[in-house]
């Protein structure tokens, strides 16, 4: 998971000394965070790749975009051809690539706490935009495109004056914004069956190879079960287990488990932990479950396996 510090470290880098001014103003009170970045400017001054590779991030975006461009989440590829508003919450995953170096517009990001229940009267959550099941990136036309560009102006505006209510200002903007989105047509995804499978199983891959190598005995496993990941990657459990068991003939089920097993022969070959540590780390809650799951996988004890 990406947080709003691991963000602005990736636009200023680890060493700039505004980092902590930046975020201590807001996500030290009950405020939230906000800011607004103009991207043309943003990718001229900034560390920030225009590329952004597949993750899950704990903060919301909204980006107006002016350029070519394709987004990647689940089993979609959508395509950007010239206007386009993106809308990413923590629940979706995505993988963002420009298409050519004429970029521009803007995104806002803030925190969910920016938006809170005590101040919009409901949940953002559960708003259809933000939804797992959403189609969150759309087209717009040049004159939609003009429309939000105002609201961004006055984002922008705001965020640099002196007036005190200015924040309220602001979560209204971000308001007025999720409210036109909802009303916009989602793109339709433009690929074939086999290319989305093809993705979807190395996003999947992905995932469970960056819970990999364990390292240290507080180091525990998050992903552990088919649901856990079809979930992380917003899918249905059932469509990754038909996409897995398509194209790499086992399930998922069988890969998790295959995966765990060879961590386990490498933690009892190379650490000094005991059994109970390599059970825990490994995400089984009891030491009874770890080993008849290793017995399963080897025919033979964890313990004989190490000796």
């Amino acid at each position: 998971m990406i947080t709003i510090k691991e963000f602005y470290k990736e636009i200023f880098g680890d060493n700039n000394p505004d980092l902590e001014d930046i975020l201590n103003e807001s996500i030290n009170k009950d405020i939230g965070h906000f800011n607004v970045f103009d991207i043309k400017k943003m990718y001229k001054s900034s560390k920030l790749k225009p590329e952004m590779p597949y993750n899950k991030r704990t903060y919301y975006k909204i980006s107006l975009i002016s350029g070519k461009n394709k987004v990647e989440y689940a089993d979609r590829t959508i395509e950007i051809e010239e206007f386009g508003i993106l809308f990413a919450s923590p629940k979706i995953p995505y993988n963002y690539t420009p298409l050519d170096n004429e970029q521009s517009g803007h995104f806002c990001v803030f925190t969910k706490e920016f938006l809170a229940k005590s101040k919009i009267g409901f949940e953002l959550d559960n708003l259809p935009i933000f939804s797992s099941q959403s189609d969150f990136v759309y087209q717009i036309t040049a004159a939609q495109f003009e429309e939000i560009n105002r609201i961004f102006k006055k984002m922008h505006l705001e965020i640099n004056s002196d007036y005190a209510y200015k924040y309220d200002l602001l979560r209204n903007y971000s308001m007025e914004l999720i409210h036109y989105g909802q009303k916009l047509k989602p793109i339709t995804p433009v690929e074939n069956n086999k290319t989305a499978s093809s993705r979807i199983t190395s996003f999947f891959i992905e995932l469970l190879e960056r819970q990999f190598p364990i390292e240290n005995t507080t180091q525990i496993l998050m992903l552990k079960t088919p649901k856990d990941f079809a979930a992380t990657l917003g899918v249905h459990v059932n469509h990754l287990n038909k996409v897995l068991k398509e194209t790499t003939g086992k399930t998922t089920g069988e890969i998790i488990a295959g995966r765990i097993n060879q961590e386990a022969k490498v933690l009892l070959k190379q650490t000094h932990w005991n059994i109970s540590e390599i059970a825990y780390t490994l995400g089984f809650e009891e030491i009874a479950h770890f080993s008849n799951f290793f017995k399963k996988n080897n025919n033979q004890s964890p313990l004989l396996f190490r000796e």
